[in-house]
């Protein structure tokens, strides 16, 4: 149970919910599968993969899952569809059909073709720490983020949410850190960078891979610095125990908890169940020290008077 990313909002401290109440809230919307003439649908699952609670609790850290289910049904396969009916068509009644009946005929063979299409599901997990106010949803875009904290919102009759904002942009912060040539305490920076610059072209540079700390790489960068090109990514490692990469819109990608920490829980299981107990233990043991020092190492979080 390892985030792989994690998009970043700020509840109250300490958010005074229960977790009785958040349970009972998030049954307002439980997992059902798609019906025929739906093309998706989204509702909570236990997040332990197995039947119990819609919140897993452990440690005052809550763990909850929104399971979405989509019908694919590619256009290619109603395009193709589409063609062969209008062909049909145009030979029935003497002439092409026009705009309209294409138009029609799209939505009939589409409504007609959903039921039948194949499905496929996905889980996103979404930690909350009711204590401290934060809630991570484990998702790779703010986009995505929002679709499952939209379905919270209908869930629950108080939700007073927001987004992290810090006192130094990320753009700027990375800008500094790597024109110095090092990230503040704590942190390292490590191979991957990617710099734009403003304006409608958006020409980019990408360091994928290649060590950002050589003399000759490090003047490239101060270039690019220097001409305007601004980090929107910079991957980067804390305290030796988490690596991730840093966006220009605060979102944290590619999540990846070292080697030392999954060897640390799988010691101290036996079974499955511990080994999930374990896995959530440290993930959230580790986020609740990183996160502050990420806000710290962004000059600070800003808080509203």
């Amino acid at each position: 149970m390892w985030f792989k990313h994690a998009t970043l909002y700020r509840l109250p401290t300490p958010w005074n919910i229960t977790l009785e109440t958040l349970e009972e809230q998030l049954k307002r919307i439980p997992f059902e599968r798609c019906s025929g003439s739906e093309q998706q649908r989204s509702g909570w699952v236990p997040p332990t993969g197995k039947e119990g609670p819609l919140v897993y609790s452990l440690n005052r850290q809550w763990l909850i899952a929104l399971c979405t289910e989509q019908r694919l049904l590619p256009s290619s396969v109603i395009n193709d569809e589409v063609k062969e009916r209008a062909e049909a068509l145009e030979e029935q009644q003497g002439y092409a059909p026009g705009r309209k009946q294409m138009r029609e005929l799209r939505d009939r063979v589409a409504e007609e073709l959903l039921p039948r299409a194949f499905t496929k599901r996905r889980c996103t997990y979404v930690w909350i720490d009711p204590m401290n106010g934060w809630l991570a949803v484990d998702a790779g875009s703010l986009s995505k983020a929002e679709e499952v904290v939209e379905v919270l919102r209908k869930c629950l009759d108080d939700f007073p949410l927001k987004l992290v904002h810090t006192q130094l942009s990320p753009c700027s912060a990375m800008a500094d850190w790597l024109a110095g040539g090092e990230a503040p305490a704590e942190f390292t920076i490590d191979r991957d960078c990617e710099l734009k610059a403003p304006g409608d072209e958006k020409a980019t540079v990408r360091y994928v891979r290649h060590p950002l700390d050589g003399d000759g790489v490090d003047e490239e960068i101060k270039a690019h610095l220097t001409r305007g090109k601004i980090p929107t990514r910079l991957a980067l490692t804390w305290n030796e125990r988490i690596s991730f990469v840093l966006t220009d819109r605060f979102e944290v990608k590619r999540l990846a908890f070292l080697d030392l920490l999954k060897e640390e829980a799988e010691k101290s299981a036996e079974h499955a169940d511990e080994q999930f107990d374990a896995d959530f233990a440290l993930m959230t043991g580790e986020l609740s020290r990183f996160l502050p020092a990420l806000l710290n190492a962004l000059g600070g979080e800003v808080t509203e008077q």
